[in-house]
């Protein structure tokens, strides 16, 4: 298959449906772990096609939700300063941190802008050389290449006035936490097929085996979730748990070797808090030593107030799939889009946001 049209035909969708409900003879529970694969499967319908049961679950992999607080306060905070142009991709404008959002900040005369492009941030501080430029890198892996080569072309052309709030994570650790988790009814995952198309799978090997779980690369079409849920629960019912790539159009086991070498030579791995979570050891990227210089957290050195989220928002629960959107109390309610709690309700990936978004529309 070559074209969209095809990874949304109805009677492939009715196939894969089918072939499911032939295989399964025992309940199994699923974690979806990209919140774009959230969205399409909520957005088609995908979990009403399926064995009674047969559960899937929502996972973390959402970047703009798992940012934490702490950080988006920095965020505000740096934003609001004068002589500043803050830099950021649009679906983390509205995520709210302690008090109000970066729009906010933009409609009180704050310099902030969206881009779309971290390259387009080194243009503007070549262009505004008496004003701090700041970027905020955040996301998977499958962002941290782009944002790995703006900083290294930062230091190539000696630029002294662009810094980069770093919040990189990295998929398999959070994995890792969902399994060691008291409260898991993870069985197997769908990896996210775009994080595997920069870093390849052979990192999910060990997961699968020591911890005796299917792992599926899937796309992000009803095909490819369909044909990724079959090849999981068909792992499954066979007592088998390996490493299988759904998505081979775009994934090769090794990954883009030329990606992988520019984020390890201007990141290392650290430690980072997913917001909801809690810190996940060795789940993110920092800037190494060498190019400190454009670490805006050491640049704007600030004390914050530690955030606590609302305690009425369980958004934490959502990531770790725990439970799903509509079992929170406040969703509908004091949470939407326009008035959200939590960062999966305004996230363009929000398990929150697709529930309201679509669930909505159904009825």
């Amino acid at each position: 298959m070559k074209y969209v049209d095809e990874f949304r035909d109805s009677e492939t969708v009715r196939k894969f449906s089918e072939a499911i409900q032939g295989i399964q003879t025992k309940p199994w529970t699923l974690m979806e772990v990209c919140g774009g694969q959230t969205h399409s499967i909520v957005k088609y319908g995908i979990q009403e096609l399926l064995p009674q049961e047969l559960t899937l679950l929502h996972g973390p992999g959402c970047p703009v939700c798992v940012t934490p607080a702490h950080l988006i306060d920095k965020a505000i905070a740096i934003a609001g300063l004068k002589d500043v142009i803050f830099c950021t991709f649009g679906d983390m404008l509205r995520v709210p941190g302690s008090q109000g959002d970066l729009s906010s900040v933009k409609a009180q005369g704050g310099d902030v802008r969206i881009v779309y492009s971290p390259m387009d941030v080194l243009e503007l501080a070549k262009e505004n050389p008496e004003k701090q430029v700041v970027f905020f890198a955040i996301g998977f892996e499958t962002t941290a290449p782009a944002n790995a080569m703006a900083v290294y072309q930062a230091r190539q052309e000696g630029l002294d006035n662009v810094s980069f709030l770093v919040s990189q994570v990295t998929v398999p650790p959070a994995l890792r936490s969902i399994l060691d988790s008291s409260s898991t009814r993870v069985e197997a995952f769908l990896a996210a097929g775009h994080v595997c198309t920069i870093m390849g799978y052979k990192e999910y090997e060990p997961i699968a085996k020591e911890y005796k779980v299917p792992i599926v690369v899937t796309g992000f079409e009803p095909v490819d979730i369909l044909q990724g849920i079959y090849m999981c629960v068909k792992q499954l019912e066979e007592g088998r748990a390996e490493v299988e790539n759904q998505y081979s159009r775009s994934v090769k086991k090794e990954g883009n070797l030329p990606a992988q070498k520019i984020m390890q030579s201007v990141f290392e791995i650290v430690p980072r808090t997913w917001r909801g979570v809690g810190e996940i050891p060795a789940s993110g990227l920092g800037l190494r030593p060498e190019y400190a210089q454009f670490d805006a957290e050491r640049r704007f050195d600030m004390e914050l107030p530690i955030f606590e989220e609302s305690s009425e928002c369980i958004s934490g629960l959502v990531l770790q799939g725990i439970k799903k959107p509509d079992q929170c109390s406040a969703f509908g309610n004091q949470c939407t889009p326009e008035f959200p709690l939590g960062a999966t309700m305004v996230s363009s990936e929000g398990a929150c946001a697709a529930y309201y978004r679509y669930q909505k529309a159904q009825t």
